[in-house]
């Protein structure tokens, strides 16, 4: 397999070289060549464990960079970290209605499904090569702690976790300012989540800056993330559905975990609807309904990984859109940038939505679908996943399709609002109840490109 840039500019790279570059050298963003077909469909993985479907899942995209049984041991150690042996495990909420629990990794998000594996790829290519590099990452909240948690204490790697002052939760910050590891650096800036965003692709498309460094990313633009991810979409989808059509409800402000489901419909699987839940932050909402892309300011919401108001991975189902036009991508995307706003028109739009339906909640509206899946199925779930299950109650189109809402966080990691809802503080696992005692080590820079690239250089071990 192969990997071209959504702006059609930069090389065309093997996984291997798409896993340490992350973000392309024109911008863009690295998707497949072509769209694999999984090999004998859906059904056949309903009964194998989570690994097995993910080495079936994933191998298109990865072989001719390991041997397969290399790939498959990587692959087994990733998810040996889980505490559910289901790793993923799915809960019936009524009739057609399926909540998949994402939080059982190290961090109690789901972006220790991706990360996990993410850390130990880059691992073992960076020995193989005999490199290092340096990770820099902007965080919502989640990615920074499962990034650091995948990353800590390994060799060959040096990680800056870029995230947003005071616009996290204490327990998301706390797991990542209180890691000793040497090798682990997190930088409060003072902006949002879109500023951090902006920062890192900043840096990556300055040459000198990213040479000198060895930059590389573990964003969820950097395609290994939303590969790992696409395997949960087929997994839930066999077991639901054994082969029948199973529609998927996703809490998402940067667009990558639904492009995963989509990667996955591209598969083969049977998804007639993906459903997006947003906040106050609501660009994917606005943009499901007319077409539009505008920016505006980020709200602080009590579901603030969504807090965002440029979606990165939106970028990918741009360029299928534009018919994989990376120069038209490129020129949308510049427009975006200096105009603030881009349609994408009527015809294209009709085309998202025989997949895409999305509804928006307000803090007042999220909190009030905590407590009712709390009275209704005596379930906790954290703002995130309260966004998403209510997304598939508002926009589900056939109540025949099962529909699997994405539980993306464990509610411990938003105790206040689940408090707030239901008069319920849940506790954090055994393994992190000092977490709020432990001592933190960070550092906080302005919003200023300058000032990060100057802490990067005079902080990073390089060589």
């Amino acid at each position: 397999m192969r990997y071209v840039s959504t702006r059609g500019a930069a090389p065309v790279l093997r996984f291997a070289d798409t896993l340490l570059a992350g973000l392309a050298t024109d911008g863009g963003l690295y998707v497949p060549e072509s769209w694999p077909r999984l090999p004998h469909g859906v059904a056949t993985l309903a009964d194998r464990p989570y690994a097995d479907v993910a080495v079936e899942v994933m191998w298109p995209f990865v072989e001719g960079d390991y041997e397969r049984d290399e790939f498959a041991s990587l692959v087994a150690d990733s998810y040996a970290t889980f505490d559910d042996p289901e790793v993923t495990p799915l809960y019936r909420l009524d009739e057609s209605l399926w909540l998949l629990e994402l939080f059982h990794g190290p961090t109690l998000a789901f972006k220790d499904v991706a990360l996990q594996l993410v850390g130990r790829l880059f691992d073992h290519e960076l020995a193989r090569r005999g490199e290092r590099v340096t990770i820099v990452g902007a965080t919502s909240g989640d990615t920074g702690s499962a990034a650091i948690e995948a990353c800590r204490d390994r060799d060959g790697i040096e990680v800056f976790i870029l995230h947003p002052a005071g616009r996290v939760s204490e327990v998301q910050r706390r797991q990542m300012t209180t890691v000793a590891s040497s090798n682990v650096h997190n930088l409060a800036i003072e902006g949002t989540f879109d500023d951090c965003q902006d920062l890192v692709k900043a840096l990556f498309n300055d040459p000198p800056t990213r040479e000198k460094l060895r930059l590389s990313a573990v964003n969820s633009i950097n395609w290994a993330r939303v590969m790992a991810q696409i395997v949960y979409y087929v997994r839930a989808a066999a077991r639901v559905g054994h082969g029948t059509p199973v529609s998927f409800a996703v809490p998402t402000g940067n667009f990558g975990n639904v492009f995963a489901g989509y990667a996955a419909r591209r598969m083969g699987v049977p998804i007639p609807q993906l459903v997006i839940g947003s906040n106050r932050n609501d660009i994917l909402f606005r943009f499901l309904e007319a077409g539009d892309l505008e920016m505006r300011d980020v709200e602080p919401t009590i579901s603030p990984s969504m807090d965002i108001q440029v979606s990165s991975n939106l970028e990918r189902l741009l360029f299928e859109l534009y018919g994989r036009d990376g120069a038209g991508v490129a020129e949308l995307m510049e427009a975006f940038r200096t105009d603030g706003a881009v349609t994408i028109g009527t015809e294209r739009l009709a085309r998202v939505a025989e997949v895409f339906a999305g509804a928006r909640f307000d803090d007042d509206e999220t909190r009030a679908v905590i407590a009712a899946e709390y009275e209704r199925d005596d379930v906790l779930i954290d703002p995130h996943t309260a966004v998403g299950v209510g997304a598939a109650r508002a926009c589900r189109r056939d109540p025949a399709v099962p529909m699997v809402a994405l539980a993306t966080a464990h509610p411990a990691k938003f105790p206040d609002a689940v408090e707030q809802a239901t008069g319920i503080r849940p506790a954090l696992p055994d393994r992190l109840a000092d977490l709020l005692d432990r001592p933190e080590r960070y550092e906080t820079l302005p919003n200023d490109v300058d000032a990060v690239r100057d802490h990067l250089l005079a902080t990073a071990v390089l060589g």
